[in-house]
């Protein structure tokens, strides 16, 4: 397959994607963004709590 031959068709395929809209990539990023930051948090509080019971115990 020739590198022209491989453009036309990714071009032809692409044409085929439903792209979301601006407010839905807006949305889909924030979701995100706010679930990585409930991650964080949840996994600093358990740091948090594990490193100060480490600590009691030894």
């Amino acid at each position: 397959m020739s590198i022209a031959t491989y453009i036309k068709e990714t071009r032809a395929e692409l044409n085929h994607v439903t792209w979301p809209t601006r407010a839905q990539t807006i949305n889909y990023t924030l979701l995100v963004i706010g679930i990585s930051v409930a991650v964080a948090i949840l996994l600093g509080v358990a740091d948090f709590v594990f490193s100060t019971l480490l600590k009691l115990v030894l």
